[in-house]
């Protein structure tokens, strides 16, 4: 006896005890319904679909749907029906050809053979459909999880055009408040200098503008830019600024840590 798994044939040996149940699994796994086990009788004799001996196939029929009877498997109808096609045709073969021909109905041998051509075509493209390249089977997708790139944006540097040009804004904003007056003050770098510190301990970060007291004229914006140059030379404040053309800000240095970038002197 022969066993079909996965459409390959193998040879049961003889001495091999088979469970009946898993002897079902075997059978009822093997064939999809009455055609293909009768396609699959034609094709292991190597015969023609057209040109079959139906009584020799009739009796291969018969003996396999008796083992199946023997094991206590459930046929289904069709089985059936296809067992009482073939011995139809058997019977009509050994009839005589004129008590035929007064038969109106098809011949159910040549129905037979077009069902089996019919569904021989879609086994085959069925099978050849398998035998492709199936995703999940026979490819897998690879997949690989991007790290998380943030792009940082150098901050750009304030150039001395800039600071010079916000100087400029400075004194012109000063001028609108200069009137004549006849006073003398002494102004001192080194004061100024206390006082921009002090400033900036109180507020930690202040806009470069807001240093400036632009009532006390042009003499005491020049003396609070002047502070606020040598302050940066002794490293002592930052000069920041956000983005290029971008409003300039002052901060302590060594103690304010900020994310732009310092002063391009």
């Amino acid at each position: 006896m022969d066993a079909w798994v996965e459409g390959k044939e193998y040879a049961i040996p003889t001495d091999l005890y088979i469970p009946p149940d898993a002897l079902q699994v075997i059978l009822e796994t093997t064939f999809e319904g009455p055609l293909d086990l009768l396609l699959y009788l034609i094709r292991r004799h190597n015969l023609d679909i057209i040109a079959i001996n139906v009584a020799n196939i009739t009796h291969q029929y018969i003996a396999y749907i008796e083992l199946m009877e023997a094991h206590q498997f459930e046929l289904a109808g069709e089985y059936l029906v296809m067992a009482a096609t073939l011995a139809e045709i058997k019977s009509r073969s050994l009839l005589p050809r004129t008590q035929l021909l007064d038969d109106e109905e098809e011949d159910p041998r040549v129905r037979l053979i077009k069902q089996l051509q019919e569904y021989e075509r879609f086994k085959t493209a069925s099978e050849r459909v398998a035998d492709l390249p199936r995703m999940g089977r026979d490819n897998f997708p690879v997949t690989m999880a991007m790290p998380d790139v943030k792009q940082v944006r150098p901050q750009p540097l304030v150039a001395m055009e800039e600071l010079l040009c916000a100087y400029k804004d400075v004194l012109k904003r000063c001028d609108m408040y200069e009137h004549h007056t006849i006073s003398r003050e002494r102004l001192s770098t080194r004061e100024r200098m206390s006082r921009v510190m002090l400033q900036l301990q109180e507020h930690q970060f202040m806009a470069f503008y807001a240093l400036f007291d632009v009532t006390e004229g042009r003499m005491g914006v020049v003396v609070t830019f002047l502070a606020i140059m040598e302050l940066v030379k002794e490293k002592l404040i930052k000069l920041v600024q956000a983005q290029e053309f971008g409003p300039i800000h002052v901060s302590l240095g060594g103690q304010h840590e900020s994310p732009n970038q310092e002063l391009a002197l």
